[in-house]
């Protein structure tokens, strides 16, 4: 059994967009803030006018947790893993998980760039995740 998101008309453009290799996030035009987790209103003025808007996959840690023991398919078998809050570089804050990353270098304020991880029985679904970012 995997655990796999629930696909709606709401969410759909999201999960989409994640097949694509884009993060989307919701944008108020209202009061020109965006924001994360998607809902269908803003958080910060509670008006309806949102629209989604690409994220530039640009992030700094904010916190993090290893996690060693988790029962739940399909964590079980990623153990130990990063659990993470990042700040995305448009403001909101996510939870995500970190990649690509020895433990012992996760920094506080560390640079971080939007990475995905298939998820899904046949990787169906594509998962933001990130990792240290890459010189360029």
């Amino acid at each position: 059994m995997t655990a796999t998101p629930d696909v709606d008309a709401f969410t759909r453009p999201y999960w989409d967009a994640a097949a694509e290799g884009r993060l989307l996030l919701r944008h108020c035009t209202a009061c020109d803030r965006p924001h994360h987790y998607p809902r269908e209103f803003c958080p910060h003025c509670w008006s309806e006018q949102v629209e989604w808007r690409r994220a530039e996959g640009r992030a700094v840690l904010y916190t993090w947790s290893v996690v060693h023991r988790n029962d739940l398919p399909p964590f079980g078998d990623r153990v130990p893993y990063v659990a993470a809050v990042v700040d995305l570089a448009e403001g909101p804050r996510m939870m995500t998980e970190i990649v690509d990353c020895p433990e012992a270098e996760l920094r506080i304020g560390m640079d971080l760039e939007l990475a995905f991880r298939p998820e899904g029985e046949k990787g169906e679904f594509q998962v933001p995740v990130f990792r240290p970012r890459r010189s360029r």
